[in-house]
């Protein structure tokens, strides 16, 4: 892609709603879009260099250069299309979305960075915003390094993620989602704690190899977890039972892992929400009370419900969504 030349001010507004990934067995490949959201705004500035302004969550924790992972993969994604990038940058963040807890923050920065570095380029060029989701989706989940927790955040609902078995014609095509809404009964609600957990810290204990029969429960259960989701949410329980990583990651996060325990044992399809260590429950009814109850106090209790949208791009200074 090429592109005309930069002009000071050129300004996009990107808005990325949260993810739950695995949701017990689908390991890697099953994500929902959770309503809440990041909104990052990024200006092309004359003056050479990278400024970047954080509020609400992740203050003070991440970095405010070039080193952020939003600015991270907008210069990827430029390297990437062929794009030489401007003099100067400036990123404005308001975060909402909690820090290592198992609910795609780094998908969401990262998201971010791809869709506004997709609308700047396509400004800079054609003179007006335009976002191809699926070139996002496939960079995203690269940058990510699996898709369940970026394609939830690019296209919102529920989303099912593979790799393509063999190169496409299309220049981005390695990664391939379905997006399907989840059933209209089924209420997701997240009990986040205090502590972090990295996603690296919890990947590093999973087992290289899984016995057969756990694998072929594990698949059998994870077709369970997309019809229950979208059609019959009375099998939420059992399609929420995992064999491939929950068990393994106990110790890194075994209060949360407890609480799992107890509202199953109600009869509540509860899992740990990505990595963790949050833990989402999906509730059909009167569910709601007993997740409640279940929330240490010094949890946060959040109710947020699916993101029936992935990412927003906004244009300009007007918040017009394109």
């Amino acid at each position: 892609m090429s592109t005309g030349p930069w002009r000071a001010g050129q300004t996009v507004t990107v808005s990325v709603p949260a993810s739950s990934a695995n949701l017990g067995p689908g390991f890697d490949s099953i994500g929902v879009g959770l309503e809440i959201r990041d909104q990052c705004t990024i200006v092309i500035r004359d003056e050479p260099g990278v400024a970047v302004h954080v509020t609400g969550e992740g203050t003070g924790a991440v970095p405010v250069d070039e080193r952020h992972l939003v600015v991270r993969s907008l210069l990827r994604t430029w390297e990437l299309l062929g794009v030489c990038r401007p003099a100067g940058l400036e990123l404005t963040c308001v975060n909402r979305v909690p820090h290592g807890r198992g609910l795609g923050s780094s998908a969401t920065a990262i998201v971010a960075g791809v869709s506004a570095a997709f609308a700047l380029a396509h400004v800079a060029n054609a003179g007006h915003l335009s976002v191809d989701l699926d070139a996002v989706n496939d960079i995203a989940a690269e940058l990510e390094g699996h898709p369940d927790n970026s394609s939830a955040s690019v296209f919102g609902g529920l989303t099912l993620s593979w790799t393509a078995d063999a190169p496409a014609a299309r220049e981005f095509a390695r990664t391939q989602t379905v997006f399907l809404r989840p059933h209209p009964s089924i209420r997701p609600i997240l009990l986040v704690p205090e502590t972090a957990l990295s996603t690296a810290t919890a990947r590093a204990v999973l087992p290289a190899r899984v016995p057969l029969r756990d694998a072929a429960a594990n698949g059998a259960r994870a077709a369970l977890l997309v019809h229950a989701l979208t059609a019959d949410p009375s099998l939420l329980l059992p399609g929420t039972r995992d064999w491939l990583h929950q068990e393994a990651r106990r110790p890194s996060y075994a209060e949360s892992m407890a609480i799992v325990d107890r509202l199953r044992s109600s009869g509540i399809a509860a899992a740990i929400s990505g990595a963790g260590p949050s833990v989402l429950a999906l509730v059909v009814g009167e569910g709601a009370g007993e997740v409640a109850a279940q929330a240490p106090s010094e949890w946060r209790l959040l109710d947020p419900g699916f993101a029936p949208q992935g990412v927003r791009v906004l244009g300009g200074n007007d918040g017009a969504p394109q």
